[in-house]
């Protein structure tokens, strides 16, 4: 049996879940679809989790304002799933359910002092600079020095916003109160450090080059850190990027000291591993190994230490997803177990009408755009399961007694507000941080509005 007319919820309205509900607009054209939002606001990484200098990246939210403004989608903020709704309730109600929630939570890092007031996560401090209702007002940037941890461009746009002056934010949609608090930032030095060889770093070349576009910072990098060993020299030799990023950390290394004459100075450092952090109180400094790439490219420990005097440590060392109540989870891999999207029980049977997409069905892989393939997979079996599937009783309607959602309306009020606040500062937005002052906007009616 066909289900005629089905109705889809959609779990998360980051990439990932509005990626989703477009494919299901062209693949299921009869469906309905009602999209819920933990936050106050969609977009979820784009908004929260892309550095405020990358406007182009930014960008991606206009092609995903066109899919929510289709009037075949109801969007539905400020709904947490296990508080306001439960999962049963939505696989009760909907021929099917999609989770797209995720990953939100640091990869721990298990060396001795990690827990030492000075070391932080990436994910917080992603969440603070980008303005996330749910993170601290406030951060302690207290140190001259510090450290981030990783390889990736996680760990470049914490190196970059840290050393970044923050008059060079001032165009962007940074929360007031973060460019308060790094225009007193006292820093002077970041150490970035990557325990992969120069060839085997997960920067993308154009953002490891924009470490040194920044006003008043200069990288430097040790030429001797540079040396490639036969491994190397056959990744540069067979991947172009991986050549075009040992080409400008070699650029780096070769310029004169002398020329170096910034404020603030990122430090590049390869072949190193943490081994723990130092402090009794809090973080006083870091200790890190010298690493070495065997015969397979593998990276193992040559046992000579090393020795650096840092007041912060950011871990910057991959992302995890955080488990949906009521649905399986593997706390091992931190994904939701499936099938090509179908969500699988404990002895892999497939959970009828429930999917999952994104980042918890694969991990925190792969850019933003990918995850449209991958929302493809997973909305081709839902809508082959609604061919061989008996409908659902539409009767319960989970909206009708979500009494603090924010929908499409108020999220434009909200999308408003910020941009008329961004005009009184010269700029396209100012991002509201607070929740409160969020759902204020949103549950703010017009004239017009409250009588139509």
């Amino acid at each position: 049996m066909t289900v005629a007319e089905p109705r889809i919820a959609v779990v998360g309205a980051g990439p990932a879940g509005i990626y989703a509900a477009d494919i299901l607009l062209d693949l299921a054209p009869t469906a309905s679809i009602d999209l819920f939002e933990k936050l106050p606001a969609p977009y979820g990484l784009v908004r929260y989790g892309v550095a405020p200098d990358h406007p182009r990246i930014r960008k991606i939210t206009d092609a995903l304002h066109d899919v929510l403004v289709n009037p075949r989608i109801r969007l539905q903020c400020n709904v947490e799933i296990g508080v306001d709704v439960e999962i049963e309730e939505l696989r009760a109600a909907y021929d099917g359910v999609i989770v797209a929630t995720g990953a939100d939570l640091d990869v721990q890092l298990d060396i001795p002092g990690i827990d030492l007031p000075g070391s932080f996560g990436a994910a917080d401090f992603v969440s603070w600079y980008d303005g996330h209702p749910d993170a601290a007002r406030t951060w302690p940037l207290e140190a001259e020095s510090v450290a981030v941890l990783g390889a990736g461009n996680v760990a470049l746009d914490v190196t970059r916003i840290l050393a970044k002056h923050s008059r060079a934010l001032m165009h962007t949609d940074t929360p007031d109160i973060v460019l308060d608090q790094l225009a007193v930032n006292p820093l002077r030095d970041v150490h970035l450090f990557a325990r992969r060889g120069p060839a085997d770093v997960r920067f993308s070349a154009m953002e490891l080059r924009e470490l040194a576009e920044q006003d008043d910072v200069d990288v430097i990098v040790d030429p001797e850190e540079l040396v490639l060993d036969e491994h190397a020299e056959r990744m540069v030799a067979q991947f172009s990027q991986r050549r075009i990023v040992v080409r400008t950390m070699t650029e780096w290394a070769a310029l004169e000291p002398a020329s170096r004459t910034a404020s603030r100075r990122i430090h590049l450092h390869v072949r190193q591993r943490p081994v723990r952090l130092l402090g009794t109180d809090r973080v006083t400094g870091i200790e890190m190994e010298r690493t070495a790439s065997d015969e397979l490219g593998r990276m193992v420990g040559t046992g000579e230490l090393l020795h650096y005097d840092v007041g912060a440590v950011y871990r910057a060392v991959g992302y995890r997803s955080t488990a949906v109540p009521g649905m399986p989870f593997d706390a091992d891999l931190g994904v939701v177990p499936h099938a090509e999207g179908r969500v699988v029980d404990a002895v892999g049977e497939p959970v009828p009408r429930l999917y999952a997409t994104g980042w918890i069905k694969r991990g925190p892989v792969g850019l933003i755009g990918s995850t449209k393939s991958d929302a493809a997979q997973t909305v081709r079996h839902l809508v082959a399961d609604l061919a061989a599937a008996e409908p659902v009783s539409h009767d319960a309607e989970p909206i009708a007694r979500l009494g603090r959602a924010v929908d499409l309306d108020g999220w434009l009020r909200i999308d408003s507000a910020e941009r008329a606040a961004g005009v009184e500062r010269g700029r396209e937005r100012t991002k509201i941080a607070d929740r409160a002052e969020m759902l204020s906007h949103a549950q703010h009616q017009t004239l017009t509005e409250a009588v139509r």
